[in-house]
């Protein structure tokens, strides 16, 4: 089983400190989690060339060891899988890319390709079936920050469509890949980002990502970004975040695996407006709803904010009734925008002072936290 992360800084770990032990991992599961090169030689991903990882790994070179959100997906998958099942995890992308520089035919795509094809024909060497039931992604911060002129949603079909064909050449499976999605929440990152701005586009990305998530039959849920700590409260989640992602990933790995109702997460299903009031219902995997102001710190309204024109946000209380979500408001709210999570200091990231809601399910231990979003009333 190949399941490999591709995207931008977020799919290479960057600056998210390396806690997984390599050693451990390969001992503790019988050396079943392997690369692309279906050998043990974990740590030494990045976006450089073929020549540049190679003198890395003969070098042990390990300033671009990072921990990567794949390492406690292999591990779940690897407990959960029986024993002549082998997972194939490695990273694939560039730092500081948007969508559009990531698709086909840019260098990053046709090297995570490359690997792709490395691994299969590695496993077609011993004899071993070799398929590729999803591919984790991770991108979108450029797509906030840099704000392209496209719509994401149309691009993300682009690439995908590109690498569901490009795949499926190469491992001859019939089986469409999964594409298995966290949301990015940089929000404050964006240089034009101003708190209540009725005409931001800061929440496009990752508003297009949740509808991705809900509506698209092959794309599954991992999770949004914010309930973690963030390096320096600044770009990137730490690695305990990274483990968190992949460990909500291989929820949906092993759904897709085993042909299971899709995951879709924590995401808005409905919304009706009754007079002042918006009532929004949620898919709500682990019900019931919950607010944590602990894991996440509290924000006003809980991360709920309703924007009109003039950007005066009119929410006067939120509360929850069953899998719905109250949001009273102090006058009728049609034309105004709905939002959840679009918030935080400027420039700042993470679940203390960054975009941030409280609203998540009741699953335990990994619990699925509600995915930001835009509607528009």
């Amino acid at each position: 089983m190949c399941i490999p992360v591709y995207g931008q800084s977020y799919a290479l770990g960057e600056e998210a400190r390396r806690i997984t032990n390599f050693d451990s991992l390969r001992i503790k599961y019988d050396g079943r989690i392997v690369t692309e090169k279906l050998d043990h030689t974990f740590g030494y991903f990045d976006h450089s060339s073929q020549f540049k990882q190679w003198v890395k790994r003969i070098l042990h070179y390990d300033k671009k060891a990072f921990e990567l959100s794949v390492y406690s997906m292999a591990e779940e998958l690897a407990s959960k899988l029986g024993e002549d099942t082998i997972i194939c995890i490695f990273p694939g992308g560039h730092g500081m890319n948007t969508i559009e520089q990531l698709m086909k035919p840019a260098p990053p795509y046709l090297k995570f390709i490359k690997e792709i094809e490395c691994a299969y024909k590695k496993a077609s060497e011993r004899g071993w079936e070799f398929i590729v039931p999803a591919v984790c992604w991770m991108q979108g911060e450029s797509d906030i920050v840099e704000y392209p002129d496209y719509d994401y949603k149309e691009y993300f079909h682009r690439m995908y469509n590109d690498l569901n064909t490009d795949i499926k050449q190469i491992t001859h499976q019939k089986d469409d890949i999964r594409i298995i999605c966290y949301q990015s929440s940089t929000i404050t990152k964006g240089l034009r980002y101003k708190a209540n701005n009725y005409n931001a586009t800061e929440p496009k990305t990752p508003t297009a990502q949740m509808e991705l998530i809900r509506d698209d039959s092959l794309i599954w849920a991992s999770g949004p970004t914010y309930p973690y700590d963030f390096v320096n409260e600044s770009l990137h989640i730490d690695a305990v975040g990274q483990q968190g992602i992949g460990k909500l990933a291989a929820k949906s790995a092993l759904g897709i695996i085993r042909k299971q109702k899709k995951n879709i997460g924590l995401v808005p299903t409905a919304y009706h407006v009754e007079g002042n009031d918006i009532r929004v219902d949620f898919n709500v995997p682990c019900p019931p709803l919950r607010f944590d102001t602990i894991q996440v710190k509290k924000i006003a309204n809980y991360g709920f904010n309703v924007i009109r024109s003039d950007g005066k946000d009119i929410v006067s209380d939120v509360m929850i009734d069953g899998s719905t979500v109250i949001i009273h408001c102090v006058e009728f709210p049609i034309n105004s925008k709905l939002r959840y999570g679009i918030n935080g200091e400027f420039l700042k990231g993470g679940r203390h002072n960054g975009p941030r809601g409280n609203l998540r399910d009741s699953q335990s231990l990994m619990p699925n936290w509600c995915y930001l979003h835009e509607i528009c009333l």
